[in-house]
């Protein structure tokens, strides 16, 4: 990436959308745990700022980050391949 050049430059709309949808999962499911941002910055090992980031839907943050939030709360994610039916494939093992 260039100096100075944002991260979602070169993601298209398709993708800043679900990195949005992801990050509003992870504060709903915080919120409806009970926690606070400092809680979770704490089981998660990050800072605060980092969890603002993964919730307000930041694309340049770690996607570690992001599912490992998500797996906090019990969301786990997975990845549509193109092309693939998703009702005809076993789930991870």
């Amino acid at each position: 990436m260039a100096k100075g050049k944002r991260i979602s430059d070169d993601i298209g709309d398709d993708a800043l959308q679900a990195i949005k949808a992801l990050g509003a999962a992870a504060k709903l499911a915080r919120n409806n745990a009970g926690e606070g941002q400092a809680v979770a910055a704490t089981r998660l090992g990050v800072h605060v700022q980092t969890i603002a980031r993964i919730e307000s839907g930041e694309p340049g943050v770690s996607v570690g980050h992001v599912v490992g939030m998500l797996a906090l709360y019990g969301i786990a994610v997975g990845v549509q391949q193109p092309g693939v039916d998703t009702d005809k494939v076993a789930p991870p093992s």
